[in-house]
């Protein structure tokens, strides 16, 4: 090879060389949150191990284990029917589309073209007289993408759409959830409001059987009017608890894709079973969350940014080549003597561009700090909803012990002073006392098994879907 062919590479050389050069910053570990060893409020710590991100891993049809035919008919519904799962779905479909045309930009490109051309000059037959001139061509070109910008571009699409599709993961998970909790909300209130009509029908008897001893002249009017009041302030509290079911319904109808005026779920007996998620559950699940997926891929998407935005300074090499034919006769056109073809290569390297390129390698870099700090922030906050979740549920259960024990304290101390009152040995403000104690602490015993209810949906929403692999 001769010096003035090896000087006719040196563009390329140098093109090659500087192209290696576009390198996407690593990944600081340090900067990112490490899996922990072992939850805090697990009892055995064993089987908890550090494990990458998993959300293709099936997470099972978790609200089966709640064993309530209505509750897995409505799930299975807002599955179809959501109009937030829908919208995910959607992007992650327009992000799939942009992968592809990702794809298409470090292909070949193949065009068909013909026009017709009036014009004088040296390009005519005639000279400066006018001729029409009719082309038809077809055209080829590829760009080699020698510092990869086309290859890293691709990388953080796909990388895009892998994220869209956690995404789609985790709205559909949180709808399931969201539409459980709310489900079994609404089955709590049923059980409360059954509970405070018994009482407004227990201080009705009560009311009765007062205004005949008053009638009889056996006490004063102001015992009447006690049960009364204490009727009324029960009969409102009911009301409002019909106010708040009225809105769940209505919430629950909009997760479910039905209209708020068009659904309905009668009162039903809340027999629900509370599954209890093991406490051992390796930190895979944990991994398999899909948000957590989701800041990942963002993360290394906005890593293979950065490079393609380096690459940008860095030369580009096109391939032509183009065949037809052109004539000024269109009878002509397609004969063989009216053919014509060219091929070309450009190679193009910027020089000054006003700053144009650096600021787009700043704030590539800037959005892949961004990632960073969101991955971090993301996977902190999946380990602290745990935590939450799993206290909450050991409280719970603690404090649901002592609260049944205050229940059956409270309805033994109404049927003594029930029987006290009766037989005169002591006053209705007792019996009242009494009653207001026993519908107090039935209420919060309902609700504590409510919350049970919703934390357990809660740490299986933590954990990314159901706890068994």
């Amino acid at each position: 090879m001769t010096s003035r062919q090896l000087f006719s590479l040196l563009p390329l050389v140098a093109a090659l060389v500087l192209a290696g050069c576009a390198s996407p910053p690593p990944v600081d570990t340090r900067a990112l949150a490490a899996a922990p060893a072992k939850f805090k409020e697990t009892a055995t710590p064993e089987g908890w191990t550090q494990a990458p991100p998993a959300e293709a891993q099936p997470r099972g049809e978790w609200w089966l284990a709640f064993q309530d035919p209505a509750l897995n008919a409505l799930v299975e519904k807002a599955g179809e029917r959501n109009t937030g799962i829908q919208e995910s779905a959607a992007r992650l479909a327009q992000a799939r589309a942009l992968l592809r045309g990702a794809q298409a930009d470090r292909l070949p490109q193949v065009g068909l073209n013909g026009g017709l051309t009036r014009q004088a000059g040296a390009d005519t037959i005639n000279g400066t007289t006018p001729a029409t001139i009719g082309t038809a061509r077809l055209q080829a070109s590829w760009e080699v993408d020698l510092s990869g910008r086309l290859a890293r571009a691709r990388d953080a699409a796909s990388l895009d759409a892998d994220a869209r599709e956690a995404l789609l993961q985790s709205t559909r998970l949180s709808v399931q959830a969201e539409t459980a909790q709310t489900y079994l909300q609404l089955r709590a209130l049923d059980a409360e409001r059954t509970l405070v009509r018994d009482t407004v029908e227990a201080y009705r008897n009560t009311l009765d059987l007062t205004t005949r001893r008053w009638r009889g002249g056996d006490i004063a009017e102001l015992e009447v009017v006690r049960v009364q009041t204490d009727m009324a302030a029960t009969e409102s509290e009911a009301l409002a608890l019909d106010r708040r079911r009225a809105a769940l319904e209505h919430a629950l109808a909009v997760l479910v894709g039905d209209g708020a005026s068009t659904f309905s779920l009668p009162d039903g007996d809340w027999n629900t079973a509370l599954p209890t998620v093991p406490a051992g559950v390796p930190s895979t699940v944990l991994a398999r969350r899909p948000d957590v997926a989701a800041a990942q891929a963002s993360l290394l998407a906005a890593q293979q940014r950065v490079g393609a935005a380096q690459a940008a300074w860095f030369p580009n090499l096109t391939l032509t080549a183009a065949g037809g034919y052109a004539s000024t006769e269109l009878g002509d056109l397609l004969q063989w003597s009216a053919r014509s073809w060219g091929i070309g290569a450009l190679l193009s390297l910027p020089i000054f561009d006003g700053g144009r390129r650096d600021s787009a390698i700043a704030s590539a870099r800037a959005q892949f700090d961004v990632a960073t700090a969101g991955y971090r922030g993301q996977v902190l906050g999946a380990f602290r909803e745990v935590e939450d979740q799993l206290s909450g549920l050991r409280l719970l259960a603690e404090q649901a012990r002592v609260q049944e024990t205050a229940v059956v304290s409270a309805s033994r101390a109404t049927a003594l002073s029930d029987t006290r009152w009766r037989n005169g040995l002591v006053s209705q403000l007792d019996l009242l006392d009494a009653r207001r104690g026993e519908l107090r602490n039935r209420r919060l015993a309902l609700q504590l098994r409510s919350e049970r209810y919703q934390a357990t949906v809660g740490l299986i929403r933590a954990l990314g879907g159901g706890w068994t692999v």
